[in-house]
């Protein structure tokens, strides 16, 4: 059994776990704050005031946004493809879709950089044009949208899986439309993946720093989202203003993972409601007794 191991022992596992979550997490995030605060409040606000820092957290947060539509479509039309249909290159679209998992995000900014470079395959004709994609804002969208459309797909896919496809079959059976069947069936039933996967995505987004340092250009004031502004003020020795721009990142981190465990916590408890809902239809299967 679970707790036929002795007391002492599992004490011991939980006292060693709980310090390594105080070492390797709590203890970091109240060095981020003390840091930050050790020029006093008026130093770290100032911090925050500075016309840099509020360029970045606002690019920051507007790249998160910008891209969040297109991880939305692409990843339900991905998982809808992958979960629904058996099709040729099946396997080959799963291995696409996990790629920016395999790949170094350095790597990723160094591709595009090849692509859309002064010196890459489409920059002549960029330049001649005066398009800017890298060391500008579209370049930047560009490496976020690639980093992060997996964790949409990632989570619905395997949902989406064991759902099956009988309710959709029966709605469309009924006369509903393709619309209608995706707002009224399919939709109500992965709300809550869907919403873990834009978590998750969106977190990446706002801290992804190796992809986009480097198509990014380190501009200041114009391309340098928070974390790129964070270590640009440490290289500087501007220790409150680094911490203090990181504190920021802390507080989005901390805000994705209260939402996180709130999404998880509401999924069981549906989970649990429709398992005690179904319980009495399979007491009677396995006795034989007619529902």
């Amino acid at each position: 059994m679970a707790n036929a191991e002795p007391r002492w022992l599992r004490y011991t596992l939980t006292a060693i776990a709980l310090a390594f979550l105080f070492l390797f997490l709590a203890l970091p995030l109240l060095a981020v704050f003390a840091e930050a605060f050790a020029g006093g409040g008026s130093a770290f606000f100032a911090a925050l005031a500075d016309p840099e820092a509020l360029s970045a957290i606002g690019l920051t947060l507007f790249i998160a946004i910008f891209v969040l539509p297109f991880n939305v479509a692409i990843g339900i039309c991905a998982a809808w493809a992958i979960a629904k249909f058996d099709f040729r290159g099946k396997s080959l679209l799963i291995t696409l879709i996990d790629l920016p998992f395999a790949v170094s995000p350095v790597v990723v900014g160094l591709v595009f950089l090849l692509i859309f470079g002064a010196q890459g395959l489409f920059g002549q004709w960029l330049s001649a044009h005066d398009i800017k994609i890298v060391f500008a804002l579209p370049g930047m969208v560009l490496v976020t949208l690639f980093i992060t459309f997996p964790f949409v797909a990632r989570e619905l896919i395997p949902l989406m899986q064991a759902q099956g496809k009988d309710e959709e079959e029966a709605a469309i059976s009924l006369g509903a439309t393709g619309w209608q069947m995706f707002l009224r069936v399919t939709l109500p039933n992965i709300k809550w993946g869907l919403l873990y996967g834009v978590i998750l995505a969106n977190a990446r987004a706002m801290g992804e720093f190796g992809a986009v340092s480097v198509v990014s250009g380190h501009i200041r004031g114009q391309t340098n989202t928070l974390p790129l502004h964070v270590e640009i003020l440490y290289n500087e020795y501007n220790a409150v203003g680094a911490f203090a721009s990181a504190s920021v990142l802390a507080l989005l981190a901390l805000v994705t993972l209260v939402a996180k465990t709130l999404v998880e916590w509401q999924m069981r408890r549906e989970t649990e409601m429709l398992d005690t809902a179904l319980l009495p239809e399979k007491v009677n299967q396995e006795s034989g007794i007619p529902s």
